[in-house]
């Protein structure tokens, strides 16, 4: 990543105020890049719609679920010596899904919107995730959010996909047995906890796909930019943008005090809460039906978010437990 891992000190320094927060920002940035880049290619060259139109099935299909996979697979998991880590952020993840589902209840909101835009309030960024994790702590960063992924993972696709199959007139137990999101992460978590390990050329292999998953899937998202969809229920959307990037860390914050983390798990809980949303809910709401352009818009403005909310995060963490 650049600089040496901290591991041990990470916690400590960042109870301390002196975390590398700020220049964690900055990994946010390619992300928002790639997402601009989709956008011109697809207005501005002859790789227009249609072209995106398959690229978005082949995220969804295969990139996003082996990136998914391998990442799982690859990460020592102790569920039992992290058991209040893993209840802080399924409780954080909690907290996101009733909410933002709740806001259904508002007059005069499109259900097919909410529908589409309630899981950018709760689903996060897995690869951002990882190398984030990467670089505050190492590869005791890196087991910790592997099972904050395992877990919230299907959880998060699982509360995605109800809404959309709801209002789409779909199968709501058949989405979620084929959706290849939750089928990817469940198939890792038990590979991982069975102690199975892919032959090295098989896991070379599906490394370089999951690679692949990043960039192709923020590209897909710029390419279905359109900012007239956030413009037409920005109430809606600045309530999801607020639960995803002030609501979510603030509760992080509180648990991770309330229960004492180890300083690394902290860390690594925090910066888990107020990371931008999903990539691939673009293109899974596009998949399924739902309103695509008001959920690119919504993960555009989410990753920007990311940049100012991750490093604010952890300095607040920083400030509150010192």
């Amino acid at each position: 990543m650049g600089e040496p891992a901290i591991v041990d000190t990470a916690g400590a320094a960042a109870l301390d105020g002196h975390t590398p927060a700020m220049a964690d920002a900055w990994l946010l940035l390619p992300d928002f890049l790639l997402i601009a880049l989709g956008f011109a290619v697809c207005r501005l060259t002859a790789l227009n719609r249609p072209v995106w139109d398959a690229a978005e099935r082949l995220v969804y299909w295969l990139l996003f679920p082996v990136l998914l996979f391998t990442s799982i697979v690859r990460s020592p998991l102790q569920p039992l010596q992290t058991l209040n880590l893993a209840l802080v952020g399924v409780a954080t993840v909690g907290v996101g899904i009733v909410v933002s589902l709740w806001l259904a209840r508002w007059p005069g909101v499109d259900r097919l919107r909410h529908a589409s835009g309630a899981q950018t309030a709760f689903r996060f960024n897995s690869y951002i995730g990882l190398a984030l994790a990467d670089r505050l702590a190492g590869a005791e960063g890196v087991a910790a959010i592997a099972l904050l992924i395992a877990l919230c993972v299907p959880l998060c696709n699982t509360a995605a996909v109800w809404p959309l199959a709801r209002q789409g007139g779909q199968n709501y137990l058949k989405e979620l047995a084929r959706n290849p999101l939750i089928v990817a992460t469940m198939a890792g978590l038990l590979c991982n906890l069975a102690g199975l390990r892919l032959p090295e050329a098989a896991a070379t292999v599906m490394q370089r796909i999951g690679a692949a998953a990043l960039p192709l899937g923020l590209m897909a998202v710029g390419a279905g930019l359109q900012f007239g969809g956030l413009k037409a229920a920005w109430p809606l959307a600045g309530a999801f943008m607020a639960l995803r990037h002030a609501v979510l860390p603030a509760v992080a914050i509180a648990l991770a005090i309330a229960f004492a983390l180890p300083p690394v798990q902290a860390l690594v809980v925090v910066a888990f809460a107020a990371l931008p949303t999903a990539s691939s809910a673009y293109v899974l709401a596009a998949r399924m039906g739902g309103d695509g352009p008001f959920v690119a818009g919504l993960v555009t403005v989410s990753t920007l978010l990311g940049m100012v909310s991750v490093p604010l995060a952890l300095a607040v963490f920083g400030r509150l437990s010192s």
